[in-house]
């Protein structure tokens, strides 16, 4: 274990919820590595753990590691989870295509692990996983930087974006917490998160749709973060002192243009359909779309729009330095490591 002081000592409790996913996994990983093991992993009742009991089997130090399974909409299950807790790192999320469910999953089981923080454990720091889902660049210029002080969605239903509005949501009430209750907490927004476990192109390079893919990121540059490298910020956000109330950005030093990585995956991939697509030509079809939409009554949905052709493929620059500087955290796995991992999951039989 590290010799810099941490808020917690090994002895106290933590909870990791989305512990079986794919950063949640990582992040119990990191946790070990920093010499605490005194953790509770919530997952949920139907959740394979065939991941999650790999990490416990491969590390001696993973004895004390608690499964908990349960359900964050019951006010039972999160009192029961965060009794006698000091630190929370909450991973789970909804990611359902209707607001509601958005709301329901990621905002009100929030306020339900936050009550019964406050209520059974003895809370010295909540950290919330957000995402780059919650900013918006409308406003902005092509190519500038967006840091952690950047513009917010303000409106995410014009965006159509359930997963942005649950995480801004979530936001606004862990601060409603921090001012009210006086929760400690620090809220993470990871960029595109790839590594091992996860094979899909994140949506900023394109989309599969109509029956081949479009791709409309161009020459972006990807706010990307290797899952291991955002698992290991993530664990300092919970550990170093002197950061409760502020935000983080998680992007690697190293990242990729859109169609850099592109070329990549089909490297290694069958052969697909796709057409290319230069951001003014997508930025007029989207607001093309939106528009019919308005005058159809949406009779075709407006999934295609300004707000997310701006968030999404106008391209930006990104920064990681306020992370490095408060949290002193370095990315552990280069761009050249990360990458090569993450295309050695694609072979032809499994595509």
């Amino acid at each position: 274990m590290s010799t810099r002081p941490y808020i917690i000592s090994p002895d106290d409790r933590i909870l990791v919820t989305g512990s079986n996913g794919f950063i949640g996994v990582r992040l119990v990983k990191a946790l070990l590595g920093y010499g605490f093991s005194n953790i509770r992993c919530f997952v949920r009742p139907s959740s394979s753990l065939k991941k999650l009991n790999k990490v416990v089997a491969n590390d001696d130090s993973a004895g004390s590691i608690e499964i908990f399974a349960g359900d964050l909409l019951s006010w039972a299950d999160c009192e029961r989870a965060t009794s006698g807790v000091s630190l929370i790192y909450h991973l789970a999320a909804g990611f359902d295509k209707s607001f509601a469910g958005a709301f329901m999953n990621s905002v009100l089981t929030t306020r339900n692990l936050i009550e019964a923080f406050l209520k059974t454990g003895a809370p010295k720091r909540f950290v919330n996983v957000s995402s780059f889902a919650v900013y918006s660049n409308l406003e902005m210029r092509r190519g500038a930087l967006l840091d952690e002080t950047s513009p917010l969605e303000n409106s995410s239903t014009e965006r159509c974006d359930a997963y942005g509005y649950g995480k801004l949501k979530q936001e606004q009430i862990v601060r409603r917490y921090g001012a009210e209750r006086n929760l400690p907490f620090v809220i993470l927004r990871p960029g595109f998160v790839y590594g091992s476990g996860k094979k899909e192109l994140s949506g900023r390079v394109g989309i599969n749709t109509f029956g081949f893919f479009i791709h409309l990121g161009g020459t972006n540059q990807l706010p990307m973060t290797f899952v291991e490298n955002c698992a290991d910020a993530i664990a300092l956000a919970g550990l170093v002192p002197g950061v409760d109330g502020e935000v983080f950005n998680v992007v690697d030093d190293e990242t990729l243009q859109s169609r850099e990585l592109l070329r990549a995956y089909r490297s290694k991939v069958p052969k697909f359909r796709s057409v290319s697509l230069p951001y003014p030509v997508s930025s007029v079809l989207s607001n093309l779309w939106e528009r019919y939409s308005a005058w159809s009554q949406n009779q075709l949905p407006p999934v295609f729009n300004r707000r997310r052709c701006s968030a999404e493929w106008k391209g930006n620059r990104y920064s990681n330095q306020k992370l490095k500087e408060r949290l002193g955290w370095q990315p552990r796995v280069s761009l050249k490591e990360g990458l090569a991992e993450f295309l050695s999951q694609f072979t032809h039989d499994q595509y």
